[in-house]
């Protein structure tokens, strides 16, 4: 069953519990994410579905921390949004995840004491393999801990 019908079924229990806020918000989500099926013009991948619900929380938290600390309205409403939006979200990789995979892609380019000169041909092979799967900013910090 695709991300699209998941959303569309909670979307229904949310109208039948009558929970506005909750419905307002997965149908938010069920229009970025037909939007992108749309634009692609075939039905979307699991990988592109989890991109879109993860874009969506990113934009979400920048109106949450760009909001000023008086404006609780819209802090409220942004923080509701997320909660929903991370229902259905994947379930990020952590560090260890993180670091098998560079190890995985060090044996491949057979660089057993990384340097900062290499980082960008790790990077080129690494983040592929975690793209959704992994937030990047994780990603360099623990490629940065392997830097000699």
């Amino acid at each position: 069953m695709s991300k699209i019908d998941v959303v569309r079924a909670a979307m229904v229990e949310a109208m039948k519990a009558k929970d506005k806020a909750r419905k307002d918000s997965l149908s938010m989500l069920l229009s970025a994410l037909k939007s992108a099926e749309i634009d692609k013009r075939e039905p979307l991948t699991e990988d592109e579905e989890n991109a879109v619900v993860k874009k969506e929380i990113r934009q979400t938290q920048e109106t949450f921390d760009a909001a000023p600390t008086d404006r609780t309205d819209i802090r409220e409403e942004a923080a509701a949004r997320l909660a929903v939006y991370k229902e259905f979200a994947p379930e990020d990789m952590n560090a260890d995840e993180i670091m098998n995979v560079i190890k995985g892609v060090l044996a491949e380019l057979e660089i057993e004491h990384p340097a900062p000169a290499d980082k960008g041909k790790i990077m080129k092979a690494l983040m592929p393999r975690v793209k959704g799967k992994a937030d990047g900013k994780l990603v360099n910090e623990t490629l940065g801990g392997l830097m000699e």
